[in-house]
């Protein structure tokens, strides 16, 4: 710890003490990884469905879309909501409610017959996974100590990754055989025994109804819909930039309107005499500039995400199996990474570690800008695995700084809008990524390989954007690095 100096024996005995803690706690992490893996496979496998979701409810693939972002907007919404009510009422039954509110959005999905009902189903689904990813960080904070929290997020990181490459696996292997519905009634079974197991570990309490309902009564809901509203219009933009030129005023005004009622609301809610979002929050400039990071993080990692389907299987021909298996290759090099930097993370200095993980975003970034016009499968799957090393030297210590540096009483919202900076980074590099490609491209409905170097000038382009904002934050991480010379 910064300022105290122990003996070697002391050091030694202080350490197996901490590892006999964290190995008692191994239980409460599984609980919370079962969670964040069920999470993981339905939101990757859904994706993989859409298609013949379209077929079977006779509905358009553009209508389809919209399953994935009612999920979006639902979960990026509510985020911070239920990370208050985390910390006001208890961290431990808001996530385990949670998980039971997303088993019964699964089976309202699986059992959907139309448009609306599947929507409603999704939209229950990721209030669930809004209560669990709320509060997730913040049980860490509870229950691991500031020495083993670094590990027991990457722990947590690894039931993610398994998730992500699990998911489109075990969606194949459904809609090969049986209807895409198991895809979500598939949940409800394991759903019930991560629930019992959970609520066996955790210490969750009971919560009288009046006091929940006095909580709920405290909310600034104004200040909610007006966020809700403003939100909405944010993400709606996204969709008309993906359309293309020809969308993009429509696309622009969305995203201006929407900006600026969400601010409205912030500052709406800055004035409510029981505010979502703490001074204290709002006042940490190392918790803000830690989520501005890794919002920053995010949207580059989603820029890749998107574009390189459009470089491999639209303009490189490769098949959906082949490009499928090559993405995954990130989530693989993450899995493998996340605990060796977890435990680094807990023995060495985390934004050390940090810094080290932007430096790899920044290399990653340059091998897409010098991905060549005729595709080779090993040039390509370089830049995609020293990504997957980046997500997994990053994650882990960044996260543990985020939720090192604010009180335990806050860390429900704390890592709520931590989980609210992920979905935004996201989403914010998919319309910006998508932007930038497109508005090199004008006229360009489909992306073919005749396209050939005017393609891949716009591609290399957007990547070269990507490199520039990855060293900006490189160099911001540095500077905070030498603010917090002493820190742990």
């Amino acid at each position: 710890m910064m300022g105290i100096k122990y003996r070697k024996g002391d050091v030694r005995m202080h350490s197996k003490f901490m590892e006999n803690e964290f190995i008692k706690q191994i239980p409460i992490l599984i609980g919370l990884g079962m969670f964040s893996l069920l999470t993981s496979i339905s939101g990757s496998s859904t994706n993989l469905a859409l298609p013949k979701i379209s077929e079977d409810l006779k509905i358009t693939n553009g209508q389809s879309t919209w399953i994935i972002q009612i999920g979006l907007i639902v979960s990026a919404i509510t985020f911070v909501l239920f990370g208050r009510l985390g910390d006001s009422i208890s961290k431990t039954f808001i996530f385990t409610n949670g998980g039971i509110i997303f088993l019964v959005g699964s089976l309202i999905t699986g059992m959907a017959l139309d448009f609306p009902i599947i929507m409603l189903g999704r939209a229950i689904q990721s209030l669930g996974v809004a209560m669990i990813m709320a509060n997730s960080l913040g049980i860490v904070s509870q229950y691991f100590s500031n020495e083993t929290r670094g590990e027991a997020l990457a722990i947590i990181s690894m039931f993610i990754s398994i998730g992500a490459i699990s998911g489109p696996a075990l969606g194949g292997i459904i809609l090969s055989f049986t209807s895409w519905r198991w895809i979500y009634l598939f949940n409800i079974p394991l759903g019930i025994i991560i629930i019992f197991f959970s609520r066996k570990q955790l210490a969750v309490p009971k919560v009288p109804l009046k006091t929940l309902s006095n909580e709920i009564k405290s909310i600034n809901w104004f200040g909610e819909l007006t966020f809700a509203v403003g939100l909405t219009l944010f993400f709606l933009s996204g969709v008309y930039f993906q359309k293309g030129l020809n969308f993009f005023v429509v696309g622009l005004t969305f995203l201006i309107i929407g900006t600026v009622i969400a601010f409205a609301a912030f500052f709406q809610d800055r004035k409510f005499h029981d505010s979502l979002i703490s001074n204290e929050l709002v006042k940490n400039a190392d918790y803000l500039l830690s989520i501005s990071i890794l919002l920053v993080v995010m949207l580059v990692n989603s820029m890749s995400n998107i574009l390189l389907p459009f470089y491999l299987q639209s303009y490189g021909g490769i098949s959906p199996f082949v490009s499928g298996l090559l993405l995954m290759v990130q989530s693989l090099t993450m899995l493998i990474i996340s605990p060796i930097s977890g435990y680094i993370s807990d023995h060495w200095n985390r934004y050390d570690l940090t810094i080290i993980g932007l430096l790899v975003l920044l290399i990653s970034q340059v091998g897409y800008v010098m991905y060549p016009r005729n595709i080779n499968l090993l040039i390509v799957s370089i830049p995609i695995i020293v990504n997957g090393i980046r997500l997994g030297l990053f994650l882990s210590p960044n996260n543990a700084i985020i939720m090192g540096v604010v009180d335990e009483s806050l860390s429900g919202v704390a890592g709520s809008l931590t989980s609210f900076a992920r979905t935004l980074g996201v989403t914010i590099g998919i319309s910006f990524s998508s932007i930038l490609l497109f508005v090199q491209l004008p006229h360009v409905q489909r992306i073919t390989p005749a396209l050939g170097q005017k393609f891949m000038n716009a591609f290399v382009s957007v990547f070269v954007v990507a490199t520039v904002i990855s060293a900006v934050v490189l160099v911001a991480v540095i500077f905070r690095r030498i603010q917090n010379k002493n820190a742990i």
